[in-house]
């Protein structure tokens, strides 16, 4: 029998927890998301992650733990092959990816595959080389806007950014450009994961800041994830955020547009009001992420943070008896570690109900599966094809 009727799962994309024990092999050494924001920045501040039981699962520096947390936590390892986006909602959702995509990092893209973008889409790219999406707007905005050429860039991610001027190149022409671009990447030997629409506004260095017009073009899953399973079995499955982009809408009866993560938790909310539904509300809130992860701001993911923690609040007022509650990442990105990229490190999982009649610590999962099957489980899809393992019989 069906535990909950609604299921609202909230990726706070990026917060990990603690290195992966494979994590060197990644370049990533001692990183801790949660942890070193804390070692940075001091007392967080975050009231109702505290109270479900945040900081019980890992211990973070001047913080401490709840008396008697309200939910029940984890961490999860990530399986997949990878630290990026794809791979870790892919993982969320019920797969493993074996084999990584294309990288680019080191040499930038190869000239074969530029030139057939360009000659589908009669464009000239400037820049290919991996960058921070703001330093290379600043770098090559200007010669852009009076050039009319393309700014592509990638990072350690398999990534295909495209930056264009919205007004003085046009928005529906850098989508139509990114399209044929993700045509070109969907097949050997340019198997990238994603390809990015980076639109900005500005008239010089000083000036330009990316909009929230961004656009992600991933490649459509292998195989089912929980999303199709729970679509064909008549499911409601509600995208908000980054969700949409990232499955390409792919077992999504609705999505809903983000302009940013505070807007995100407000759409989510609204939801838990006002739609009565049976199924899955999955969330992503990106700016972590891309403003502060990638960035390096340890301060400025702290503010983040804080001003989720007081959404969250209003979110769990407006649950019902029968609604889960489902917080978690897709992978790290420690904003004091080197450089600009994610960071390979376990995530929380927490889940809560008001009808918890118990709290408290769970087993490390082995992959973030867990997520996908514990849905599946409530919704009883316990014939189904996804990885990992239920954690339903322990939320009581």
């Amino acid at each position: 029998m069906m535990k909950y009727n609604r299921i609202f799962c909230v990726v706070i994309d990026s917060l990990g927890v603690g290195s992966l024990s494979d994590a060197p092999a990644y370049n990533d050494h001692n990183v801790d998301t949660l942890g070193n924001i804390a070692r940075a920045c001091g007392d967080l501040k975050l009231t109702h992650l505290t109270k479900l039981g945040l900081m019980n699962l890992h211990c973070v520096p001047h913080n401490k733990p709840a008396n008697m947390p309200d939910g029940y936590y984890l961490k999860a390892n990530e399986k997949s092959a990878g630290k990026d986006t794809i791979c870790g909602h892919y993982e969320l959702m019920g797969l493993h990816t074996t084999h990584p995509f294309q990288t680019y990092t080191d040499t930038g893209f190869p000239k074969a595959l530029i030139a057939l973008i360009e000659q589908q889409m009669q464009v000239k790219f400037i820049g290919n080389k991996a960058a921070s999406g703001t330093h290379i707007i600043q770098e090559l905005g200007e010669q852009h806007i009076s050039t009319g050429e393309l700014i592509l860039y990638t990072s350690a991610d398999s990534v295909l950014q495209i930056a264009a001027h919205e007004t003085h190149f046009g928005l529906d022409r850098l989508y139509q450009v990114c399209e044929a671009a993700r045509e070109i990447c969907s097949h050997d030997p340019y198997l990238i994961g994603r390809v990015i629409a980076r639109p900005f506004l500005g008239e010089d260095a000083t000036t330009f800041v990316r909009t929230s017009n961004r656009k992600d073009y991933a490649l459509d899953p292998s195989v089912p994830t929980l999303l199709n399973e729970l679509q064909d079995s008549n499911y409601e499955v509600i995208g908000v955020g980054k969700i949409g982009d990232i499955f390409n809408l792919s077992g999504l009866t609705k999505s809903y547009h983000s302009d940013s993560s505070i807007h995100g938790m407000q759409q989510t909310i609204e939801i838990a009001e006002k739609e009565n539904f049976s199924g899955l509300c999955f969330t992503n809130l990106v700016d972590f992420d891309s403003l502060w992860g990638h960035r390096r701001d340890p301060v400025g993911y702290m503010k983040q943070l804080q001003s989720f923690d007081e959404q969250l609040g209003t979110l769990i007022e407006t649950l019902r008896s029968d609604d889960l509650l489902i917080l978690c990442a897709d992978h790290g990105n420690d904003p004091t570690y080197t450089g600009s990229d994610h960071t390979r490190e376990y995530i929380p999982v927490i889940f809560y109900s008001t009808s918890f009649n118990g709290s408290g610590l769970l087993p490390i999962s082995d992959d973030f599966c867990v997520v996908a099957q514990t849905i599946a489980h409530n919704f009883q899809l316990d014939d189904n094809s996804l990885k990992g393992k239920s954690y339903l019989e322990y939320l009581k």
